[in-house]
């Protein structure tokens, strides 16, 4: 156990010495997510004034603040991709790490961990700074904010496991876009990133359920905007465990699929 914490923690000191040395690129990279979200908040702030001040429970000052905090919880969501999958396994990278005396996964984990600091510390700053323009209401007490640390990680904590999940289809296809761009349709609409889900019809918001995106993605803003009672945040922290726990025994139970059908390519 201590030879992982110090893995983990030299990993992450390492991600975030890194990330700190281009601040800018940081600040250009989530500065060009801010259009999405504009967009968005716009159009849904439009229609709840059209609506007589409110629609789906969300007014224009409290849709500022969905997707101010979006832009948070979208950085924090950003791990590794299939598509990088594709350039580990055909370049060969992937054979470099499987020389290491630890797991691949503890290594990108440990990394992107790492490099979430940076993110939360960017994006203080860009808050206020939207704040002026938006005017959000955004108002938590204070085991709303608690709570919503451990909605932050735990989220970014699933999408990691199902995505390195999906990831893992690339030891068997060469090319997994296709796969990963549905999988991406379907998560836009079920995990309140396009819309916060109360907006959704009801059928959407049952299946919802029973996957894991909003977990990752909508629970951590509702919770932070004051939306669920105590309870309902203690119970979505407990699904998220239930899904990150799921997600890394599918992890693992495919890891040992993988290994007996890779075969590296590249120059």
């Amino acid at each position: 156990m201590k030879r992982y914490l110090d893995f983990y923690l030299t990993q992450m000191k390492f991600a975030i010495i890194e990330q700190f040395q281009y601040p800018v690129a940081n600040y250009f990279y989530m500065i060009g997510m801010i259009a999405e979200p504009v967009i968005y908040l716009v159009v849904w702030s439009t229609v709840a004034i059209q609506q007589g001040g409110s629609v789906g429970g969300y007014t224009p000052a409290e849709f500022a603040a969905y997707y101010l905090v979006w832009i948070l919880v979208r950085n924090m969501n950003i791990v590794l991709t299939p598509y990088a999958w594709e350039m580990f396994i055909q370049r060969g990278y992937l054979s470099m790490d499987l020389l290491q005396p630890i797991h691949p996964l503890h290594r990108q984990l440990a990394y992107f961990s790492g490099w979430k600091f940076v993110v939360i510390v960017l994006w203080i700053p860009l808050a206020i700074l939207l704040s002026f323009f938006f005017k959000p209401s955004l108002h938590p007490n204070g085991w709303q904010i608690v709570l919503f640390f451990f909605a932050l990680w735990g989220g970014f904590l699933v999408r990691f496991m199902w995505l390195w999940l999906l990831g893992m289809i690339t030891f068997w296809t060469t090319r997994v876009s296709a796969i990963f761009e549905l999988y991406f349709v379907v998560e836009l609409l079920f995990s309140g990133r396009l819309v916060p889900l109360s907006l959704m019809p009801e059928w959407a918001q049952r299946v919802s359920d029973f996957l894991p995106f909003y977990s990752a993605f909508g629970f951590p803003i509702e919770l932070l905007l004051g939306k669920l009672t105590i309870v309902q945040a203690a119970t979505g922290i407990g699904v998220q465990m239930f899904w990150i726990l799921l997600g890394l025994f599918f992890v693992r139970l495919t890891w040992r699929a993988a290994m007996k059908k890779y075969s590296a390519v590249g120059a």
